[in-house]
């Protein structure tokens, strides 16, 4: 896209702090967001008024400017992503569960990644996906992963993953 992608440094103490804070915060604008403005019956009183005139508008504050590495760059690309295997003993205990008609989650996949505006704090794009497919623990599953999480990311030509043939 004709960008220069500069990695985030390697942070200590305070700096290493306030780049967990901001990943803090990125994870729980983008849960607000995924449940206040992606579904529609969801939305705040004051995000709907949003809604109608077409503004996504939310932020981590102009503060994000401050983390290290970010004056030498426009945008930040947050990525949160978790994962969560069952083991064998979980799977067990989700079948036994089962039969007494109580659902057990035997693992957890969900991801985000956000585009941030590193002068204002703006979200400018965030794409989630709350049962995402690949194991990260593998090449491949990464890759398809992080093919997932940027997605429709802005000015970018990536084909969409391509769906099982049936």
């Amino acid at each position: 896209m004709g960008n220069e992608v500069i990695s985030a440094p390697v942070s200590y103490g305070e700096d290493a702090q306030l780049v967990e804070e901001y990943s803090a915060l990125f994870a729980a604008v983008s849960q607000s967001v995924i449940q206040y403005q992606f579904f529609v019956g969801n939305r705040l009183p004051t995000k709907k008024r949003d809604n109608k005139a077409d503004i996504f508008e939310w932020s981590l504050g102009s503060g994000v400017g401050a983390l290290p590495g970010a004056k030498d760059a426009d945008y930040a690309l947050f990525i949160y992503n978790k994962d969560a295997y069952g083991s064998t003993g979980r799977k067990m205990l989700q079948f036994a569960a089962a039969l007494g008609g109580v659902g057990v989650k035997s693992g957890e996949h969900a991801g985000y990644a956000g585009l941030i505006d590193l002068k204002t704090g703006n979200l400018l794009w965030l794409n989630a996906d709350g049962a995402m497919g690949g194991d990260v623990r593998e090449v491949d599953g990464a890759d398809k992963r992080v093919g997932q999480l940027l997605e429709e990311f802005p000015g970018s030509a990536q084909p969409k993953l391509a769906t099982a043939q049936q």
